[in-house]
């Protein structure tokens, strides 16, 4: 019977605590995707402007094409050429290799938020709070009543 009254009370603490369980660690897992791919591209490549001239005892000629210009005459019986490349800018197609990296960290974990609303109480919810009021006065009137019956008779 001497350890009653500590089992009880072992018991009553015991019964008001809540069970949860918490996280024990947070797992981060990292994936890293590598994609390569060849990609064709255009590049323009400009041809300088080149200018040469020559003298000499010939003909009179014109030579043209796309990258330059050709003339030549006769001036006192000597011939003066000269060449002039044009200014042209011409695509030419590129292959290079494009290398994409690409990382996602997972991380999973637990978020535990208490949200409040505020809710009208129900009759019986209301009924019950009201109760333990009244009954907390009927107590303290129970008392009163009985201390003053006692003192009545001991004052007898």
């Amino acid at each position: 019977m001497r350890f009653a009254l500590p089992f009880l009370l072992l018991l009553a603490a015991s019964a008001c605590g809540t069970v949860r369980t918490l996280p024990v660690q947070d797992s981060t897992r990292v994936e890293v995707k590598v994609v390569e791919k060849i990609v064709k591209d255009t590049a323009w490549f400009e041809l300088p402007v080149i200018v040469e001239k020559v003298a000499t005892l010939d003909t009179a000629s014109v030579l043209e094409n796309k990258y330059a210009k050709s003339e030549a005459f006769v001036s006192g019986g000597v011939l003066h050429h000269s060449l002039q490349t044009k200014p042209v800018r011409e695509p030419v197609s590129v292959e290079y290799k494009e290398i994409v990296r690409d990382s996602i960290v997972y991380r999973d974990r637990v978020v535990r938020e208490d949200v409040y609303i505020e809710k009208p109480l129900t009759f019986w919810q209301s009924f019950r709070m009201k109760l333990g009021g009244f009954s907390l006065i009927l107590i303290a009137i129970a008392i009163l009543y009985i201390l003053f019956h006692y003192l009545k008779l001991f004052k007898l």
